[in-house]
């Protein structure tokens, strides 16, 4: 089945520098320079190169203090999908879609959902026959040759992610870390254990108490994110 998510990145640039986490300056065709907002949190090693054409979307929000979002970089001859929270829509409507197979049969689909004190995952998937499933999405933007590698900075949150997913299943349910890989040039995902060790070990601890792990890749391009096929996770 085919699902896509439409995306309108219609502002060309060039990347001058991304800083502050959340900030980025864009260098437009006709010399004029914008500030842009950045909505990726994490290092975006290895996307983040000065000179690299971007695609920026334009909000009509008055409210905002940034018009513009960075979504996309291009990196060699890819898009890369810069926008983590484009990465939890698109695998809404993956779901909604009954496109993964691993993750069909569940008429309720819950977002956001408390599952202790001061905790949360992306997704609950309930109803039908099935256990109820529990999903963490992940989105990927590093790789290395054609493997996909997450995550590209030390991640804490991460790690509690793993810990939440683990327990969860313990308790009865499904628990699934779902990977979006947002880039159409990567055959496989790995934990990316020279960056942050302590995560590859935790989702290997929550992996070996039943913690599914999946991964799909996404095709970007400066009018939508389309599924492009499951990947494998090696571990």
């Amino acid at each position: 089945m085919s699902v896509r998510l439409p995306v309108k990145a219609d502002l060309a640039g060039r990347l001058l520098r991304r800083y502050k986490r959340f900030f980025a300056d864009v260098a437009l065709a006709d010399g004029r320079e914008l500030t842009v907002h950045c909505p990726n949190p994490g290092s975006m090693r290895g996307c983040a190169e000065p000179g690299s054409a971007v695609r920026c979307s334009t909000s009509h929000n008055p409210k905002r203090k940034l018009r513009h979002t960075l979504e996309m970089i291009r990196v060699g001859r890819t898009w890369v999908g810069l926008h983590t929270g484009l990465a939890n829509a698109f695998v809404a409507r993956v779901l909604e879609s009954d496109a993964l197979p691993e993750l069909t049969g569940y008429p309720e689909l819950r977002r956001e959902v408390r599952v202790g004190e001061g905790a949360r995952l992306d997704f609950r998937l309930a109803g039908g026959r099935r256990k109820p499933a529990y999903v963490e999405v992940k989105s990927v933007t590093l790789a290395a040759g054609r493997v996909a590698r997450s995550p590209d900075s030390v991640t804490e949150r991460g790690r509690k992610h793993c810990a939440t997913l683990a327990r969860l299943r313990t308790e009865g349910n499904r628990a699934v870390q779902l990977y979006v890989v947002q880039r159409g040039d990567c055959s496989r995902v790995e934990p990316a254990d020279d960056i942050d060790p302590m995560y590859g070990e935790a989702l290997r601890d929550a992996v070996r108490m039943g913690v599914e792990v999946l991964a799909v890749k996404a095709r970007i391009s400066p009018t939508g994110i389309a599924l492009a096929g499951a990947l494998p996770v090696e571990l």
